[in-house]
């Protein structure tokens, strides 16, 4: 059974189940959730409709400028007022008591280890849109700390998708690697205080005295070592003297805090590896927890913006940086970690391992395979910046954790695609189609609306000649009931042109239909009086198969056919009888959602039984001539299909190839 349908057409309440706080909230927790209703029209996220940049930070010097960045779209006139949430209270209170000198500065700090997802979209229209509404700034950093998995391939890929989404960092484009000699010293300056130490426990025994959820750790026989040991050691660490993992640096914090994170976390590893910007400088790499905070603060950010994850950092994040100003190491006001909650979407995976899985063995066809949840992948599908913004701001900004079924994604293609794609035909699967009485070589123009909606678009020319190209299923021998098109003795019009009935069909010898005949009548074509003479209740579209263009088609669908590939219920949890996208089986968030699931296997079967076999179909059609030269990732919308682009990579004037981004209409929730 399909889960219901979440979507709901734009302006009305969308009620999507959710675990946590209200939205909105400051409280909540992820490991403290219960069950809860939220409607996701009342607390839109930010919908920008500018970007304005400032200068950079004193204490930061600007390395690059963007040459031809587009800056963020403008939203229509009609577009609703950004609703006020959580984040946005935040930001006007401190912006009230002039808290950072009335600057407003955030970051998107992706890691270059891999193509952007749908996710990231969220992060990035909330970091940067919550910035450009406050007249301040969101820099664009790469959190580059793995020399084993970066390469300049994603920093690339990354920028574009940025770019792509409307957004410009102007010249705030930075690395975490711009500030490892920063990051080295200031670690020093932890051993220096007895702060912190090197161990030289093996992994497997820093784990057994690290303590689990409900028992405290342990302190290692190396925590008491003296500042000049541990300096002499950190030091012989950077001169590459070690083997990796022979040591790493940890902070001295609190190995019986009731917060997993704020056991003497390790800050430093030991890592031969030349790294994509620095080479064989360093054979010592900062972690994560450490650099993210450090690097807000020498970018001087104001509203550090993170997902629900990490939550349970923060006190570290703000142990790290409270200590470093109080020993005059940074400026003060420090920046704030605030926490919202991610995009999780049904009927994807959003796992680094597992998109990489389905890359490397060959299940789509590259990163930017129109089914894969990269945002390469939704450009080439059709799908539009604009879009995503609207389905950022449809589910709206909040500390609760909630799935979002994947026709809300669709419902906002949809709705954006239809108002900007023109209307054109494309008949699929082709018979021919021949007008018996009509004039031997004769030939004459229909007119069609570009937009039926926009008639400042103007009109177009579609070529009626004696053969024609209708799809397949218009025609039927023995019709089933409520069948309004081609069938013998019926008569349907020619959309823009005339009405005709059917007098039969030729067959081949395995009895497969070749030719439907029929004949016109000259007095019914459209917008004339005569149009309106006669009535009829079928209505097809068609193409001169003498001027109609041959096309490859793409039909892509959802790569997966369940909401929550693995799952051992992929349908998700049962209520009444009937499956609940909303609702996920335990444990699943960490499976579809995760980023940071190295070494972790929550699937209770193989996501991979659970993909569509019918995905991506591949069709050999025909298109009307004013698409013949159509430029790449020009959208449309094929009449009675759905909406359509030029392919990014393959398409071509001469060769046109068409992917299809979404359907007319939402066909997964029958």
């Amino acid at each position: 059974m399909r889960p219901a349908r979440i979507g709901r057409p734009p302006g009305k309440p969308c009620p999507v189940r959710v675990s946590g706080d209200r939205p909105g909230s400051l409280r909540g927790s992820p490991m403290t959730a219960r069950a809860g209703l939220v409607r996701m029209a009342d607390d839109p996220i930010l919908f920008m409709n500018k970007n304005t940049m400032n200068a950079a930070p004193p204490q930061v010097a600007e390395r690059e400028t963007v040459a031809g960045a587009r800056p963020a779209k403008a939203v229509a006139a009609s577009a609703p007022a950004p609703a006020p949430n959580f984040l946005r209270a935040i930001v006007a209170e401190d912006l009230r008591t002039n808290k950072y000198g009335g600057r407003v500065v955030t970051r998107f700090p992706p890691e270059p280890n891999g193509y952007l997802h749908y996710g990231h979209a969220k992060s990035i229209i909330l970091n940067f849109g919550l910035a450009a509404e406050n007249g301040g700034t969101c820099h664009l950093r790469y959190d580059d700390t793995n020399p084993l998995k970066e390469e300049v391939e994603f920093e690339d890929a990354i920028a574009e998708s940025v770019r792509w989404l409307g957004y410009d960092w102007g010249g705030h484009r930075y690395h975490a690697s711009d500030y490892y000699d920063d990051l080295y010293r200031f670690a020093e300056w932890f051993i220096e205080q007895g702060l912190a130490y090197v161990d030289s426990q093996t992994a497997e025994e820093m784990r057994a005295t690290r303590g689990t959820l409900t028992e405290p750790g342990i302190d290692g026989p190396y925590r008491d070592r003296g500042v000049a040991e541990n300096l002499d050691l950190f030091r012989r660490m950077r001169a590459g003297e070690f083997a990796d993992g022979a040591h790493v640096l940890r902070l001295k914090v609190d190995m019986a805090s009731p917060n997993v994170n704020m056991r003497d976390p390790a800050i430093y590893r030991i890592r031969h590896a030349s790294h994509h910007r620095t080479g064989d400088k360093w054979c010592i790499y900062p972690l994560y927890d450490y650099t993210h905070c450090i690097s807000d603060a020498l970018e001087r950010i104001t509203h550090s913006i993170c997902t629900l994850e990490f939550q349970d950092h923060r006190p570290l994040y703000d142990w790290v940086i409270e200590k470093l100003a109080e020993g005059g190491m940074l400026p003060r006001p420090l920046p704030q970690q605030f926490e919202f909650a991610r995009l999780n979407l049904t009927y994807v995976v959003l796992s680094k391992r597992r998109l990489i899985e389905l890359v490397g063995k060959g299940y789509v066809d590259g990163w930017d395979d129109p089914r894969m949840p990269t945002l390469v992948g939704a450009r080439r599908r059709g799908f539009t910046p604009e879009g995503f913004r609207l389905l950022a701001e449809r589910i709206g900004v909040s500390k609760a954790d909630s799935w979002i079924d994947m026709s809300v994604l669709e419902d906002c293609m949809r709705d954006d695609l239809n108002v900007r794609a023109q209307r054109r035909i494309a008949v699929l699967d082709p018979v021919k189609l021949v007008i018996d009485n009509y004039p031997a070589g004769g030939s004459e123009d229909c007119e069609a609306p570009n937009h039926p909606q926009r008639p400042e678009l103007g009109r177009r020319a579609l070529p009626l000649t004696r053969e024609l190209w209708i799809e397949r299923d218009d025609y039927a021998e023995t019709p089933p009931k409520g069948y309004f098109r081609l069938t013998p003795g019926a008569e349907v019009r020619l959309r823009y042109g005339y009405i005709v009935k059917c007098t039969g069909a030729t067959k081949d010898a395995a009895g497969n239909v070749t030719v439907v005949h029929c004949t016109y009548d000259p007095d019914t074509r459209s917008g004339t009086p005569g149009a309106d003479a006669r009535k009829v209740k079928g209505n097809i579209h068609w193409l001169s198969a003498e001027h109609a263009v041959p096309a490859e088609v793409r039909i892509y669908d959802r790569l997966f056919r369940v909401p929550f590939p693995g799952a051992r219920n992929p349908w998700g949890n049962a209520r009444n009888g009937a499956a609940d996208a909303a609702e996920p089986p335990p444990e699943h968030r960490a499976v579809v959602a995760g980023d940071d699931d190295e070494g972790v296997d929550l699937t209770e079967r193989n996501y991979l039984d659970d993909l569509n076999p019918d995905s991506k179909r591949v069709l050999r059609a025909f298109v009307e001539p004013a698409l013949a030269g159509a430029a790449r990732e020009e959208r449309v919308q094929f009449e009675r299909h759905g909406y359509f682009v030029a392919d990014l990579a393959d398409h071509a004037p001469g060769s046109p190839v068409f992917n299809r981004a979404v359907t007319l209409r939402d066909s997964w929730s029958k």
